[in-house]
């Protein structure tokens, strides 16, 4: 049903034409009636009390009703059906079926709309004529003498009025009401056929009553009324059983993570668990609509329409228990008006509650998902360019080398700019940065859409080349992603033109992602030497390579059999030659190859994975060293190095303080050396992990002081403690001004800055006096010794020299002496070590 203009209600035309029907069908009825009627009319006052009594009890049937609300239609059990079959017992039919029009008519008219009034009139007119078609076709007098045969030709009778009562109203309920014929007959059918047994009983017990002594008709009433009100009570209270259950099961079913779910579960539970025509749910956050009934969705979007459903409205906030985050409002439409009673109402509530928090929760989850998506990305992706990172691109190569026999060839493309430090240190790193982001567009542009385009760190990028027909389509997918970069960029105004180099490798058959990797980057490499833009890959030409190869296939293995051991050179105060520290130096004793250089395979370690476990084992013996040095009365800090890689992982720092911890040693015991030429493209990544380090207590130092080419931009962002000059400027000091020049400045930034400076490759005594007079505190080097085992190293410095336990060399003056040295004074005290100890001191 729908709402007219005016607010009354309207009837569908299907359900009208249906009433109509039925109209038509108890007319015929009522006329054979009226023509029985005409031929035996009451002709005594006893006659026209029977028909009066039997108007009267059929109108009162009609008004004392349970009603039961389904949608914006309200359906009521009644009694009808037994009065009719009870005047079967004491009047003619024709009499019975005119009473019980007259009577519905009468109770119906002033309460209920023509429609309804003409479906109810309709309705018993045709189960009286039913009933009395029954009388007829068993051929039995009625009502019968023994009370046997009254009570089963009564069952059979009632049983016809109560099935054909159901035939009739179903179908018009089911209509009006928008639910299916089935579902409808299958509703409350328990109660029903309760009902018609109690209502049977009670017309069974009248006839017999009438029959024995009609007096006793008088208890009849009583005795009716507390059946209706027992049935009534049961009625009520299988109602609001059920619609508890439903609202259990609804609120159970809003427990889903997923919006879409939640808002779809809540609109079909909603119409079943209210009975409304149309439920309609808006959100305050992005203003979605999503609007329906039980069997499916009419929309779902955020542009406003109007409802199809023109009737009462009933909106209900989207709160919580206490009245806060508000999400939106729960709308519930009827066709026609509706009265909630106070039960439904609190479960109106409890539901729009339950909603609330299902809707806060799947949007809560939402954005967790999407939070983790975005780490996720940041995850594999660079933050600069938005290209894959190294990661991405080992996980996707490495899947890729899986399958690559069904996919076709496999390729990676290593590319490096040149000169792009001028760019840096001309324009300055933002500068840089959109030289970057250009770069990686055009490298982008010019891949395929199945390539994976990545950047490696600082100014390396990567492409890695998928589903190739044949290796040799490599080297032009090379050449067509370099000739990208040969236009110039725009930066500023400016037209800057960009060199880079390539290195071609096709995918190995052995050796996986990391070794495609390196056959990359030695290609690349060699095209640098040649001064070519690209070069690939060619193992004749990879010589240097092949035993480091050949022992990376090793490694593993040399990490389970800890083949890693730690030699230790001590650093020595250049002043007294007392030892204030030692730094620890990995070696390979491999089985076959005996002592291994570390030049030889550190590259591979870093290449091959095993990094963390190979640096974890490397600390672990420098830590077990320091620990057993300083039970046994030698407090030496220990410096151990640091590959560029480790410094990528953010886990490094937490891994480092769980191992200063495990051995019981204060973080200042801990020097971490750091190589300045590998670092210096990485400064962004690594700062966080520095500092963290640093803050933690634990010492840096910038190994190979003056090689590299921006030491002093390092110094600004490197949160260093310690400078190691490199042995090439000791060695070369005592014949190369130049040499001399880089200590002396080195040793005057170091002051100006409060930090140590450590001489490397200290080989004889003129040059320990000339790093002394200069202001270097501390050196260390064949001089004062070799690299030994932490035991040996141990067993010397309790050995000492010249009578002094933990001394190496002879101190370069007596005790207490005054001393002029040439030149400025440079040298100072370090409050912890590694530390220079003054000039003054023996």
């Amino acid at each position: 049903m729908s709402r007219t203009a005016d607010g009354r209600q309207a009837v569908e035309p299907p359900l009208r034409a249906l009433v109509y029907a039925l109209s038509v069908c108890a007319a015929f009825v009522a006329l054979a009636a009226l023509i029985a009627f005409w031929r035996q009319p009451p002709d005594s006052v006893r006659d026209l009390v029977t028909v009066t009594t039997l108007v009267v009890t059929v109108a009162l049937a009609t008004i004392i009703k349970t009603p039961v609300r389904i949608r914006s239609t309200t359906v009521a059990f009644a009694w009808v059906e037994t009065v009719i079959v009870i005047g079967l017992a004491v009047a003619p039919a024709s009499w019975l079926i005119l009473a019980t029009g007259i009577g519905v008519a009468c109770g119906s008219v002033t309460r209920l709309a023509p429609i309804k009034t003409a479906f109810g009139v309709a309705k018993h007119t045709l189960v009286a004529g039913g009933s009395t078609l029954v009388i007829l076709v068993l051929g039995e007098a009625w009502p019968p003498r023994e009370p046997l045969h009254i009570v089963l030709l009564l069952g059979v009778v009632y049983l016809v009025a109560a099935v054909l009562d159901d035939v009739l109203a179903i179908p018009v309920i089911a209509l009006a009401s928008g639910t299916p014929v089935v579902r409808q007959f299958h509703t409350d059918l328990d109660l029903r056929v309760a009902g018609f047994a109690v209502r049977f009983l009670v017309a069974a017990c009248t006839v017999l009553i009438l029959r024995a002594d009609p007096r006793l008709l008088l208890a009849v009433p009583p005795l009716v009324l507390s059946l209706h009100l027992a049935y009534s009570a049961r009625i009520r209270t299988r109602t609001e059983q059920q619609a508890w259950q439903r609202l259990a099961r609804a609120t159970d079913a809003l427990n889903v993570v997923d919006l879409d779910q939640v808002l779809t579960t809540a609109v079909t539970e909603a119409s079943e668990l209210f009975s409304a025509d149309e439920v309609e749910i808006e959100l305050r956050d992005g203003g979605r609509t999503v609007r329906g009934n039980g069997t499916d969705i009419a929309y779902d979007g955020t542009t406003p329409q109007p409802s199809a459903v023109d009737g009462q409205v009933m909106p209900v906030p989207l709160e919580g228990h206490n009245r806060t985050d508000d999400v939106g409002v729960l709308r519930l439409r009827f066709t026609g008006p509706v009265e909630l009673s106070e039960r439904e109402q609190y479960t109106l509530r409890t539901f729009a509650s339950a909603l609330c928090t299902a809707v806060r929760n799947a949007q809560a989850y939402a954005e967790l998902a999407r939070i983790a998506e975005d780490h996720a990305y940041a995850a594999t992706h660079d933050a600069l360019t938005g290209l894959s990172n190294r990661r991405h691109l080992l996980d996707e190569g490495s899947a890729q080398l899986t399958t690559r026999h069904a996919d076709g060839v496999t390729a990676l493309v290593l590319i490096d700019l040149n000169h792009f430090k001028e760019v840096n240190d001309t324009l300055g790193h933002g500068a840089g940065d959109r030289v970057l982001i250009q770069v990686a567009e055009r490298l982008r542009g010019a891949a395929r859409p199945h390539d994976l385009v990545a950047r490696l760190g600082g100014d390396e990028f990567a492409v890695l080349l998928r589903g190739l027909p044949a290796p040799a389509v490599a080297a032009h997918r090379a050449e067509a992603l370099l000739a990208a970069l040969h236009d110039p960029l725009g930066l500023d105004g400016m037209r800057i033109s960009v060199e880079a180099s390539g290195g071609i490798a096709v995918a190995p058959a052995t050796g996986g992602m990391a070794e495609l990797l390196r056959r990359a980057d030695v290609a690349m490499y060699q095209a640098k030497r040649a001064g070519q833009r690209v070069a690939t890959y060619a193992p004749a030409r990879d010589t240097a390579d092949l035993s480091r190869l050949t022992l990376g296939g090793e490694l593993p293995r040399a990490v389970a059999d800890h083949e890693f051991t730690v030699n230790f050179q001590p650093i020595v105060d250049l002043a007294g030659g007392e030892v204030i520290g030692a730094e620890a130096l990995a070696r390979w004793h491999h089985p076959t190859h005996g002592l291994i250089d570390p030049l030889r395979f550190l590259e591979a370690v870093e290449r091959s994975g095993l990094l963390p476990a190979f640096a974890e084992a490397i600390l672990d013996q420098a830590l077990i060293a320091a620990g057993s040095w300083r039970d046994a009365g030698f407090d030496l800090p220990v410096s151990v190095n640091v590959s560029p890689r480790s410094l990528l992982d953010a886990r490094f720092p937490g891994a480092v303080l769980a191992r200063l911890r495990a051995h019981d040693l204060p973080p200042d015991r801990l020097v971490l050396e750091l190589t300045e030429t590998l670092t210096l493209s990485q400064l962004d990544v690594v700062d966080r992990v520095l500092s963290r380090l640093r803050d933690s207590g634990v010492r840096l130092a910038l190994d190979d002081f003056g090689t590299g080419y921006s030491s002093l931009s390092l110094l600004s962002r490197i949160p260093v403690h310690e400078l190691k000059i490199d042995r090439s400027f000791v060695g070369a000091m005592e014949t190369a001004p130049e040499a001399a020049a880089v200590i002396r400045s080195t040793l005057d930034l170091g002051r100006s800055l409060d930090l140590t400076v450590v001489a490397e490759g200290v080989e004889s005594e003129p040059q320990r006096r000339a790093l002394w007079e200069l202001g270097c505190a501390a050196g260390q080097g064949h001089l004062f010794a070799r690299p030994l085992p932490a035991a040996a190293l141990l067993a010397a410095l309790q050995r000492g020299h010249g009578g002094r336990t933990g001394a190496l060399a002879p101190a370069l003056h007596d005790a207490g002496a005054v001393i002029r040295l040439p030149g400025r004074r440079t040298g100072r005290t370090r409050p912890s070590p590694p530390a220079a100890t003054d000039a003054r001191q023996p």
